[in-house]
């Protein structure tokens, strides 16, 4: 296949579709010089190591991404009345979208490389984002938290968790939704569409009220409650 631009972007790209489809780990350096039809020095000269060059791949995406996201969180906050957490995921909508326009099929791959990062354990990516991205997280977790003030931390975190990986679930694998929905359903609907009926779902289930701490607690004290029964009626 060939890959046209200037040596660097042929890397990216074959590294970006390489790592989406096949994983960090299983992708080797050989492979994708192979595919960009370049040789290693190459990838030496303008990366310096596979770890540089997969941050460069999420670097592409994510520069976009944030500043996009920044605008739209900083229109959320000068927008009068309560924030509510689905205005929050909303912020996330029209960067994902753009994504389409920067690559091919740009926000199904950028779903499937943070999947990929989290799956395999990537460390350094995390380490890169946090370091090169922080105020942007710190930003959208603070509007979530002005959302919904009465979450303790630890609660946030699992909700975040829970909230993220259904959204990478969905997008990663989205053209195959859109097929799906066209075939069984004769509705026709791209990326747009599929966010509209995912964030209320996912706003619902960040705002449930249910409290993970208490119910553990509650379980704990009728199982104690039980064993205490069953010892009273064996003494009996």
């Amino acid at each position: 296949m060939s890959h046209p631009g200037s040596t660097k972007s042929r890397i990216l790209n074959v590294a970006e579709e390489l790592f989406a489809k096949q994983g960090f780990t299983e992708t080797s350096l050989r492979a994708i010089t192979y595919g960009a039809e370049v040789n290693l020095a190459s990838v030496n000269y303008h990366f310096g190591s596979k770890k540089s060059l997969i941050e460069a791949v999420f670097e592409r995406f994510m520069n976009s991404f944030t500043e996009e996201l920044m605008l739209d969180m900083a229109a959320l906050e000068l927008q009068a009345g309560n924030i509510k957490v689905h205005d929050v995921l909303n912020t996330l909508v029209r960067p994902l979208i753009k994504m389409d326009e920067i690559r091919p099929k740009g926000a199904s791959v950028f779903m499937r490389l943070l999947g990929r990062a989290y799956s395999e354990t990537q460390g350094h990516i995390r380490r890169f984002a946090t370091a090169r991205y922080s105020a942007v997280f710190a930003k959208f977790t603070g509007l979530l938290h002005k959302a919904s003030p009465e979450l303790a931390p630890s609660e946030m975190f699992w909700r975040l968790h829970f909230m993220l990986g259904s959204f990478i679930f969905t997008l990663a694998g989205h053209e195959a939704l859109e097929e799906i929905s066209e075939s069984d359903f004769q509705e026709k609907v791209g990326v747009e569409q599929i966010l509209i009926r995912l964030i209320p779902f996912l706003s619902a289930g960040f705002c449930n009220t249910f409290n993970s701490s208490e119910q553990g607690l509650a379980k704990q004290g009728s199982v104690k409650q039980n064993s205490v029964t069953q010892m009273s009626s064996g003494e009996a």
